[in-house]
């Protein structure tokens, strides 16, 4: 049991700092928009392959307006390899019409704004905001923090909005964007799902999961 979680978030903190100097979204984007379109292709997809896919999409597809000019299935193949495209390709379009026709085409930047386009839950929301406009509405929670939130003991919770709002109250908010960053290297490179490499660990000796895994 942790005796005093916010002492142990800050020391995870000041650890993943040290380690991840470099860390960043790494989702390749030039605009809040193309930020938008990448992160709705990234629900059960990964990154490198997102990238793959709107290296040539962003190159084809420059606004929203540019994505109602196609039928579905057009975009469906475009953004096949990244899985679920019918379901994608129908709320990329969706979130592009209410774009264009409630926010005059920009990607709007709050919190409820965004979760009336078509794809996007907290999530999403909370990668634009955070990374597109320096805004920190929340803290992201994607599969990597979700499982090194629970196997560091800063949450015993499952769902994502329930693990949101344990670290919304463990970590300062001048960290929740780029905490989620620093979780997200670690997990690739070092608390890996099914094999951690704890003897090269940053956080063993504070880790209460290091001999359960």
């Amino acid at each position: 049991m942790i005796a005093d979680k916010h002492r142990h978030a800050a020391e995870i903190i000041k650890r993943l700092k040290r380690a991840y100097p470099d860390a960043h979204c790494a989702l390749i984007h030039t605009t809040p928009f193309e930020l938008l379109i990448a992160t709705i292709l990234s629900a059960q997809c990964t990154d490198v392959r997102v990238n793959i896919v709107t290296a040539e999409l962003f190159r084809k597809y420059r606004g929203p307006a540019d994505y109602l000019k196609v039928p579905q299935r057009d975009l469906e193949k475009d953004i096949h390899s990244t899985g679920f495209f019918r379901n994608k390709a129908k709320n990329i379009q969706a979130a592009c019409k209410r774009i264009i026709e409630e926010y005059n085409g920009e990607v709007p930047r709050t919190m409820d704004e965004l979760l009336t386009l078509g794809g996007v839950a907290r999530k999403t929301a909370n990668v634009v905001l955070g990374n597109a406009f320096g805004i920190a509405s929340g803290v992201v929670v994607d599969t990597h923090v979700s499982r090194l939130s629970q196997r560091l003991g800063l949450t015993q919770n499952k769902t994502p909005e329930k693990i949101e709002r344990d670290l919304q109250e463990l970590i300062p908010k001048k960290h929740w964007v780029m905490f989620p960053h620093w979780m997200i290297f670690h997990g690739r490179q070092i608390c890996i799902a099914r094999k951690p490499k704890c003897g090269e660990c940053a956080l063993a000796d504070i880790c209460p999961s290091k001999e359960r895994i």
